[in-house]
């Protein structure tokens, strides 16, 4: 059976891109790995903590691509001549994505004790104004 459109009405025209973000989102809220947290930092700002513990540095990236923000993580070849007698700590690789809202930057980002920080800003918008003149009759 195929999956009825969200936007399937008449008056919602041009609304394919959302319809895709939303479907993409509720697939990656499907995986919970890595577990994150998402807190307010101040008045426009934003930080994503992600629970990246075993990953380096350099096996993670961070990207955004259209209005997403998309973290990914990749180990290299681990566990040459090792024998784990029990594995309790996810060494799989992920990919982890968050729609951003429109305005909302990408500061900066940091690894500290197991966590990744993103630091997320929304610059204060500038407030527009014009006045429309009112032509005569003709």
């Amino acid at each position: 059976m195929s999956q009825m459109p969200v936007f399937n009405s008449p008056l919602l025209l041009g609304f394919d891109h959302l319809e895709r973000m939303l479907d993409s989102v509720s697939k990656a809220s499907a995986d919970g790995y890595p577990p994150y947290n998402i807190e307010r930092t101040g008045d426009n700002r934003l930080r994503i903590s992600l629970a990246v513990a075993g990953f380096a540095r350099e096996d993670l990236a961070i990207s955004v691509e259209d209005r997403q923000l998309i973290v990914r993580g990749h180990h290299g070849e681990e566990g040459e001549g090792r024998i784990f007698l029990h594995r309790g700590i996810a060494a799989r690789q992920f990919q982890r994505r968050f729609v951003l809202a429109e305005g909302i930057e990408v500061q900066k980002a940091h690894t500290e004790n197991g966590l990744l920080h993103i630091d997320l800003v929304r610059p204060e918008p500038e407030i527009r104004s014009r006045t429309i003149e009112i032509d005569a009759d003709p």
